[in-house]
């Protein structure tokens, strides 16, 4: 089955984000070196699905997103682990939420990392996930100097050796 990620954009993106140049400064491969064995490491989740906590957190900024189509919101919310299925809010133009609300799993695999942690593949899970807004082209600079810097120091503090990347 082919998936079109566009399908949710208007038309005139495709050919803005289908083949991408690199961006000045970005020719090296990222890489970093992943130290323990699994089966000792603790595994956060990073999220782009624009997750947020109902009631508790503000959802991503989807009305500036609307009158500026190529703006993403550069924040971040920590996504406690053990939040239940149905109390997430999703907020993001680009994808139809309606699975993700559904199953919170599609997004944000946690009984999958539970099922990990329990049979030994991994030595342990985040307390506190992390969710973002996927499409970050015209805030890459905010999110470089100001949102992966707050998200590495949340993880650090909760001892997360490495990060499964849920895409969406």
């Amino acid at each position: 089955m082919r998936v079109d990620s566009f399908a949710y954009l208007p038309r005139s993106f495709r050919a803005r984000f289908e083949r991408p140049p690199r961006l000045p400064g970005e020719d090296a491969e990222v890489w970093a070196p992943f130290g323990p064995r699994l089966a000792e490491a603790t595994i956060g989740l990073l999220s782009s699905a624009g997750l947020h906590v109902e009631g508790e957190q503000e959802p991503f900024d989807v009305d500036r997103e609307r009158r500026e189509p190529l703006w993403g919101d550069p924040s971040w919310r920590a996504i406690p682990h053990g939040v239940a299925q149905g109390s997430l809010g999703m907020s993001h133009l680009h994808v139809n939420p309606a699975d993700v609300l559904a199953d919170h799993e599609v997004a944000l695999p946690v009984r999958t990392l539970d099922a990990l942690v329990e049979d030994g593949t991994v030595g342990g899970r985040a307390a506190a996930h992390v969710s973002v807004m996927g499409y970050q082209e015209a805030g890459l600079v905010e999110w470089r100097e100001r949102t992966a810097p707050e998200v590495i120091d949340l993880l650090r503090s909760e001892g997360v050796d490495g990060i499964v990347l849920a895409p969406v």
